[in-house]
C-alpha cells in the first residue's frame, strides 16, 4: 500500500502535496522503490533475452536470467544510483544558490522520485520498439528540472541576526 501511494505522488509530482507528502516517506522506501521500478523497467529486456531463441541457445533458462540479472540488471542500477547521486549533488549546490537549507539526502530522495514517469515511458516504449540511449539523457535532464522546481517551492533560508519588528513597536 506504501508503494502505491508512493507512485501516486511520484506521478503527481511537482505538486506541493505530493512533494510533502513524499518527503515523509523514509530514505529505505525510496530505494525499495527505486529498485522495483527499475525491475519493472527491465521487463522488456528480460522477455527478449529470453524469447530470443539465438542469444542462449546452449544454456539452460534459469542461468539466462542469471546472466540477465548479473550484466544487465545489476549494472543498470548503479548506472540509475550514480546519476541520482549526481543529480543530487549539484542539486544540493543549486539549493545553496536559491538560498535553501536542503540536506544531500532529501534531495536524493526527491530526485528518485522524479525518476518515476521517465522510466515508465522508457519501459512502455522499449515493449513496443527499440529506444535510443539518449532517452536517457533526457530523463536526467527531466529529474533535474523537477528537483530545481521542487527546490523552489521550499521557503528561503532564514538569516541569522536579523530579526522581524513585533508588532508591538
Amino acid at each position: 500500500m506504501i508503494f502505491w501511494n508512493v507512485f501516486k505522488n511520484s506521478v503527481r509530482l511537482p505538486s506541493k502535496k505530493a512533494m510533502f507528502a513524499l518527503n515523509r516517506v523514509g530514505l529505505h522506501i525510496a530505494i525499495i522503490y527505486l529498485f522495483i521500478l527499475l525491475a519493472l523497467v527491465s521487463l522488456p529486456s528480460v522477455v527478449g533475452y529470453v524469447t530470443n531463441p539465438d542469444a542462449f541457445a546452449d544454456i539452460n533458462i534459469i542461468f539466462a536470467i542469471v546472466y540477465f540479472f548479473i550484466f544487465y540488471y545489476l549494472p543498470m542500477n548503479i548506472l540509475v544510483f550514480l546519476g541520482l547521486s549526481i543529480i543530487a549533488y549539484i542539486g544540493s549546490w543549486t539549493a545553496k544558490w536559491m538560498n535553501r537549507k536542503l540536506h544531500y539526502s532529501l534531495l536524493w530522495k526527491m530526485s528518485a522520485f522524479t525518476v518515476t514517469l521517465p522510466l515508465l515511458l522508457y519501459s512502455g516504449a522499449a515493449f513496443i520498439f527499440p529506444v535510443a540511449d539518449g532517452y536517457i539523457a533526457l530523463s536526467f535532464l527531466y529529474s533535474f528540472t523537477l528537483l530545481i522546481i521542487m527546490i523552489s517551492h521550499y521557503p528561503k533560508r532564514r538569516i541569522k541576526g536579523k530579526t522581524s519588528k513585533s508588532k508591538a513597536d
